[in-house]
């Protein structure tokens, strides 16, 4: 195998004077000493000292204060849960009490739809307690902010876009919608028509 030769390089003017002088480094430039300040007085010291140790132990007892808030607070706010859920389930007791007393009877068919149609009334006004209210359906006008339509029946004793039929009752807490009407709505072909 053949040694290749490596030409130098040499930066600058191809100067004889310059390219036989050797590069020369920048000199160091030495460090100036960190200046030392004067002694800090024993005194002086202790004091510093005292005034960090005050400020770290600050610092933890508000450290506990707000672990301890953020823990008060999740507490209760469990709490706040736990009663708002038991006054939801005191109304519904008496419901659920004449659910067992209708399951026990022994009446006929009529007896029993006629007590079952009392339980649903009862439940009716435990709803109304707590000013949840059902969605009007059956004869308004479909509105698609408060009616789900499954569908649509052709009907002429009811205008067109009428709300016809009710699958499932809807309901509100206030203003707030709970749970859409399921619907079937009317299509009155001769209001159409006309």
């Amino acid at each position: 195998m053949e040694e290749l030769e490596i030409p130098e390089i040499t930066a600058g003017p191809a100067d004889d004077d310059a390219s036989q002088q050797p590069v020369q480094q920048p000199e160091a430039v030495p460090e100036a000493a960190p200046e030392v300040g004067e002694p800090v007085a024993r005194a002086q010291f202790d004091q510093l000292k005292a005034e960090r140790d005050q400020l770290l132990d600050r610092m933890a007892r508000m450290q506990a204060e707000f672990d301890n808030a953020r823990k008060r607070a999740e507490r209760e706010r469990v709490e706040f849960r736990d009663i708002a859920t038991g006054k939801v389930v005191e109304n519904f007791l008496p419901v659920i009490d004449n659910f067992q007393l209708a399951l026990n009877a022994t009446g006929d068919a009529e007896q029993l739809r006629s007590g079952v149609a009392l339980i649903v009334k009862q439940m009716e006004e435990a709803l109304q307690k707590m000013q949840v209210n059902p969605i009007p359906a059956v004869g308004e006008p479909f509105d698609p902010r408060v009616h789900e339509a499954l569908g649509a029946v052709e009907r002429d004793d009811i205008p067109d876009q009428h709300v016809a039929e009710e699958i499932r009752r809807g309901y509100r807490l206030r203003d707030r919608l709970l749970r859409p009407a399921l619907v079937r709505v009317a299509h009155n072909s001769k209001q159409i028509s006309e």
